[in-house]
């Protein structure tokens, strides 16, 4: 194991850093040096002496206390590597967090196995499907539900809207699910938009809208390609879309799109049972990730962390 070494933002080299998420074996979407400038700028790493395993840092100071969290839009981070990675590498990593990380709450990747003396919080449930065989084979194993309900889609006229504009999606969910969501606020709306944005300028992006019969758009979602993954970023739909069921009819067109390729159709969650089932409803498979917490802070401190969280 080389050493291990606290970069700040200014110093590290995203040529390198980028060849380092191209070939890892678990490189993501989120881990790409352009995607972390957008949902986090000023992010700074931990990195061998090669940046053969690199580990970025999300974190920002608030009231005094500097904290690392998940950033909006990165499901998993943690650490990514060229060579294969098992817990001592990972514990290695995570003990290498700067002390000045007065308290942590962040989600790793699926591929980074953490021992239990790290204190891990709980495995985060996320959804994916190999669409390495034929439409006709993967569509066999939709469950009946499924089924029945991409039917109805159909029988619904419901229509594909090829490169829609990634504003209206948002526009639909802000107006619709958005109004359940007081967590987000003008500032993540915009950042999704500039990370769209970037993500179709780089050829990573797809963004779908489904139309219904009077040619209004119900539904969308924007997806992202990287690293052999196409991940269900976001989506949104209106009453009429989910009386129509078309964000079953539009993630059945994106397997029908892909399949026979190999890449993995990731639904990017869901500890929520119910979209879970939803998720597995199109044959996808459990797949967990760990969420850690570190704690360094003093009585006052953690009385002080209460209110920041509040806020």
């Amino acid at each position: 194991m080389q050493t291990i070494h606290f970069v700040e933002h200014k110093n590290i080299d995203k040529v390198k850093w980028d060849n380092c998420i191209k070939n890892a074996f678990n490189g993501n979407a989120y881990a790409w040096s352009w995607y972390l400038d957008i949902v986090h700028p000023n992010w700074d790493a931990l990195i061998d002496e090669d940046y053969r395993t690199v580990f970025p840092l999300t974190g920002k100071k608030k009231h005094g206390i500097w904290y690392l969290f998940q950033p909006f839009y990165a499901q998993q981070l943690g650490v990514f590597s060229q060579n294969w990675l098992n817990e001592n590498i990972i514990e290695s990593f995570i003990h290498k967090i700067p002390d000045q990380y007065r308290f942590a709450e962040i989600r790793l990747n699926i591929h980074n196995k953490v021992p239990e003396n790290l204190g891990v919080v709980a495995w985060h449930r996320n959804m994916e499907l190999d669409l390495v065989q034929s439409y006709d084979k993967i569509a066999e194993n939709y469950h009946s539900n499924t089924k029945r309900n991409l039917k109805k889609a159909q029988q619904a006229k419901l229509k594909i809207i090829k490169n829609s504009n990634p504003d209206t999606i948002i526009e639909l969910f802000r107006a619709n699910r958005g109004r359940t969501v007081s967590h987000w606020n003008d500032q993540e709306y915009s950042r999704l938009k500039y990370l769209t944005q970037i993500a179709l300028s780089r050829n990573q992006a797809t963004v779908l809208g489904v139309s219904d019969e009077s040619n209004e758009i119900c539904a969308g979602a924007i997806f992202i390609q990287s690293n052999n993954k196409i991940i269900f970023l976001f989506s949104g739909a209106n009453q009429t879309a989910h009386k129509k069921h078309a964000i079953t009819f539009l993630i059945d067109y994106m397997i029908q799109k892909n399949a026979q390729t190999p890449l993995i159709f990731d639904f990017e969650g869901s500890d929520n049972k119910n979209l879970a089932r939803f998720y597995k409803g199109f044959g996808s498979s459990e797949v967990f990730y760990p969420s850690i917490k570190i704690n360094r802070l003093s009585f006052l401190g953690r009385i002080a962390l209460r209110i920041i969280k509040r806020k």
